[in-house]
Order: C-alpha cells, then sequence, then structure tokens
C-alpha cells in the first residue's frame, strides 16, 4: 500500500514532464542544488529550483501519513535510485516539499507547513507564475484544504485516494473495520479498537499479523462477512485481497489510534448508534458488537479537519472505485459539497480498480494534465 502512494507522487511528479515549454527559444532546463532548510514551525524545508531555464512555475507536495514513531524526513522523494526532485527541475519546474513539523495525523500541522514552504520560497526566489498543489492520501486531504482555504497561494490541485469527504467518516471507518473485525474473529487482537497495547504495536508485523491472516484463512465466510458488514472492499476475483484489505486498515487503527487520540483530546471514534448490516445475524452483530462514544472534545476537533466544498480554484479528485483504505464514498460525499456551496471547482475521476492509490501511469498522467491547464 506505502508503495503505491509512493507510485503516486512519483507518477505526479514525473508527468510534469508534458507540460514543459517547447517554445524553439526556451531554454533547456540545468537542475540546481536542493536546498534543505527549516520553516519557522520546526518542519524541515526541500527547495529545488533550476539553475537555467526555469519556467516560473512551482510545484508542491503533501506527503501521506507517516506513523508517529517515524523521524521526520522527505518521504517518498526517490523511485528506483532516480531522484524525483532532479526529473521535475530537468523540465523547467521548482520543486518544494516539507516533513510537516510532526508525522501521525498531521494534516492541519501540514496544511500550515505548506503555506510557510511557499512563503518562505517567494521570499527567496520570486512569486511563481503558477504554484500546484499535489497530494496523495492523507496528503490528497491536505491539498483539497489549501486548495479551499488559500487559494491565493495556490492556481488549482490534485487530489489523489485522499479522504476529502469526511474526516469524521474517515476515523470511524478504520474503526468500524476494527470492532467488526474484533466481533467475527474475537481474541485475535489483543486491547480494543480504542486502545492498542504497546505489546500489539511491538509486535504487529511478526505476531498480530499473521495471526489476523490465519484467522482469515481458517474461515473464509466469517471473512466476507466482515468485508460486507464493514462495507470494505475487496476483489471478488482475488480472495486474498479480503487479507490485504484487512491488513492494512487494521494498520492504520494498530498505528493511528493513541496518536490520533491524544492529538484530537480524546477517543475519535464512535458508534454507539450505529446499525451494521450484512452479516448472517445482524441482530446478534448489533446486540454483541462493542460499543464507544467518541469524546466530545475530539468530535469538536474533528471539524477543523472537515472540507467545506468551497473551491473556487479547480481541484482534480483521483480515486479508485475500489480503495480499501481510503473508500471510494469519499467522492460524492465532497461532490455533494462543492454542490451545495455553488462552486463548481471539483473534477473528479472515478478509476474502476481495486487498492489504495493503485493508479496507472496515464491516468495520472491525466488528472495531472486537467490540474494543471
Amino acid at each position: 500500500m506505502k508503495a503505491r502512494v509512493r507510485a503516486i507522487v512519483a507518477g505526479v511528479l514525473l508527468s510534469l514532464s508534458t507540460l514543459a515549454p517547447t517554445a524553439a527559444h526556451a531554454q533547456p532546463a540545468a537542475p540546481g542544488p536542493c536546498i534543505p532548510g527549516g520553516l519557522p514551525s520546526g518542519a524541515l524545508s526541500l527547495v529545488c529550483v533550476p539553475s537555467a531555464g526555469w519556467n516560473g512555475q512551482l510545484v508542491v507536495f503533501a506527503h501521506g501519513y507517516v506513523s508517529a514513531g517515524q523521524p521526520l524526513g522527505f518521504y517518498h522523494l526517490t523511485l528506483g535510485g532516480i531522484s524525483l526532485p532532479l526529473v521535475i527541475q530537468s523540465q523547467g519546474f521548482a520543486f518544494a516539499t516539507t516533513s510537516y513539523r510532526q508525522n501521525g495525523l498531521a494534516i492541519l500541522e501540514g496544511a500550515d507547513d505548506i503555506r510557510e514552504l511557499v512563503s518562505a520560497f517567494t521570499v527567496r526566489h520570486g512569486v511563481p507564475t503558477r504554484t500546484l498543489i499535489t497530494g496523495a492520501s492523507e496528503g490528497g486531504l491536505v491539498a483539497a484544504l489549501l486548495l479551499e482555504q488559500s487559494p491565493d497561494l495556490f492556481s488549482s490541485g490534485l487530489a489523489a485516494c485522499g479522504p476529502v469527504g469526511s474526516f469524521r467518516a474517515q476515523v470511524n471507518y478504520v474503526g468500524d473495520f476494527r470492532v467488526l473485525f474484533d466481533y467475527f474473529f474475537p481474541g485475535v487482537i489483543p486491547g480494543t479498537a480504542i486502545d492498542v497495547p504497546p505489546d500489539v504495536i511491538a509486535n504487529w508485523f511478526t505476531r498480530y499479523l499473521p495471526a489476523v491472516q490465519g484467522a482469515l484463512q481458517a474461515n473464509p465466510a466469517r471473512a466476507l462477512e466482515l468485508m460486507r458488514t464493514a462495507k470494505a472492499a475487496y476483489d471478488p476475483a482475488n480472495p486474498l485481497t479480503i487479507g490485504q484489505t484487512a491488513a492494512n486498515v487494521l494498520w492504520y487503527n494498530v498505528f493511528g489510534t493513541a496518536d490520533a487520540t491524544d492529538k484530537l483530546g480524546g477517543n475519535p471514534f464512535g458508534n454507539e448508534w450505529r446499525f451494521y448490516f450484512g452479516s448472517s445475524n445482524d441482530l446478534r452483530l448489533n446486540l454483541r458488537v462493542q460499543r464507544f462514544a467518541a469524546s466530545r472534545v475530539a468530535a469538536a476537533e474533528m471539524t477543523r479537519y472537515e472540507t467545506s466544498g468551497r473551491l473556487t480554484r479547480p481541484l482534480v479528485t483521483l480515486h479508485t472505485t475500489g480503495d480499501d483504505v481510503v473508500p471510494f464514498w469519499h467522492e460524492p460525499l465532497y461532490l455533494a459539497k462543492v454542490l451545495l456551496t455553488g462552486h463548481r471547482g471539483m473534477i473528479p475521476l472515478p478509476v474502476v480498480r481495486y487498492g489504495h492509490c493503485n493508479f496507472t501511469t496515464n491516468e495520472i498522467l491525466t488528472a495531472f494534465a486537467l490540474a494543471a491547464r
């Protein structure tokens, strides 16, 4: 899954080559050095400007989710040993990114850090003729929020496979999957949807994930019930994708729950009144599934993470219909928000395929071309 996010970033950036100046008098681009630095927030920055042939445009990208235990850094900037900032510059574009000031849940902080990044770039290099914001997965929500809230900074945007429809619904999707897994496969993962023991985090890949996969394989009927009741995507033609979906969604529960609870001021997941359906015995399921109440503080805080739909700049959204991590239903939810505000800035590009951020190069090229026109 994370490899796919890296592929999206790579594809978006590499697609810039189709937009490079072609006039006979255009000066050939010569990549300049990438200058690391720091932002006022404490986030790291990386700015790369061609030493010759800069077309005056800037591409900024917001990275996806990085677990809270990882050090700050510039993730996903190489693919197959190739430097993406170098490739971008060779086509005449300036490139800039930031580590964000923190990992884990970093949507609001990431947006602020990117604003600081653009400001720092402008002070040093002047105002770009166009600034495009791109992002994948969590970075897709960062990109959408920035385009809504800072249209003075960004000309257009591309949000790939991001939770743009509802942040709270995305939190609940992950929590729902965990409580439903615990119902169908009790005792496989210690703790609960809102309380993940340190031992589970430390031994997830060596002990608990293999146990999850073993439980799913041992009882395929229950595995299918889990997919149906959680409304989670999988490929019916490939039963192995059930295990892939479970591994991907549970990873976010295991590694993201404590961090989100801390940063939001309380437990953000609530299913007190949720009615689950799609099992062989929905009455039994709803009577016995674990129930949790979201903290009022967390619920109030999550409103700050919600998109408004007020788009005054074009935003292309690229999303697979079978996204197991960030469900496709975010797209119609966001489109409804946009239409209700009276704006028409959203350009949705659905891709009929299973997987999170699972796009072809041509699909990414098309999306970026629309964002950059």
